[in-house]
């Protein structure tokens, strides 16, 4: 069974910050020496490996710790309790690091594509399972959002503006072409976008109709409508909607 879906965090560290932090020579040494110990290290260790005193790798190891990479507990080394204090140690988080620019979710199309083979039912190709595996997982996100946000009736407008928040998140650069119109600037999937468009556009198509359904948003559809260089999907008024918009535009 594949894990549960999860949003991206806004409390959670960027893997630009975590570059950053791990731009400087000696923090970066430090890094690497506690990856590859295979076990917690106390500050003293750490700084010996790159040579530094023990309070200035103390600093740098909690840098790493504030954006995600290491995390730090009390321990004695060993295991061996003694009298007094026990040291600080440090060891990593398993978190990995992917700087793209614009952004990319490989790892979720590749993720939805795994849950699909495992989950294949009875009378579906593979290209089906990954359409509903994918429109399951918008649902579940967008449940979940609903569930901590609590947002009461969402209109197209309201809707929308509850949904940017997940768009950001997973780089498609949301631009409000109008109050109940969004554009996704980016495709997340791209280059793999362009080398099976019927799937991967297929799948999109579904994980964010399935947000939709699950924030329960009225009056907004998710719909294909490629572009060079952008989403293949926007957000826009279902076609009920669009019909009361524009006899509401001939009455005026």
């Amino acid at each position: 069974m594949a894990s549960e879906p999860t949003a991206p965090a806004d409390a959670a560290p960027s893997a630009i910050e975590s570059v950053s932090v791990l731009s400087e020579g000696s923090r970066r040494r430090m890094f690497a020496f506690v990856r590859r110990a295979g076990r917690a290290v106390t500050r003293d260790e750490a700084a010996a490996s790159v040579g530094i005193s023990g309070k200035l790798a103390a600093f740098h190891l909690d840098k790493l710790v504030d954006v995600g990479l290491l995390r730090a507990r009390y321990e004695t080394p060993g295991g061996i309790r003694k009298v007094g204090r026990r040291p600080k140690v440090y060891e990593p988080t398993g978190a990995q690091i992917t700087v793209s620019i614009p952004d990319r979710r490989h790892e979720l199309l590749a993720d939805l594509l795994l849950e699909a083979v495992l989950g294949e039912g009875a009378g579906e190709d593979a290209a089906q399972a990954a359409v509903r595996t994918a429109g399951r997982r918008g649902r579940r996100l967008g449940e979940a959002a609903r569930e901590e946000t609590r947002p009461g009736r969402l209109g197209p407008e309201r809707g929308l503006t509850a949904c940017e928040g997940l768009l950001e998140g997973y780089g498609y650069e949301p631009v409000r072409e109008a109050p109940t119109r969004l554009r996704l600037r980016n495709c997340p999937f791209h280059p793999l976008a362009a080398k099976a468009p019927g799937l991967v556009c297929g799948m999109n198509q579904a994980f964010l109709s399935g947000y939709l359904t699950g924030l329960e948003v009225r009056g907004v559809q998710a719909v294909l409508a490629p572009e060079p260089g952008e989403c293949c999907v926007r957000l826009c008024p279902t076609d009920t909607d669009t019909d009361r918009d524009d006899r509401t535009a001939q009455d005026h």
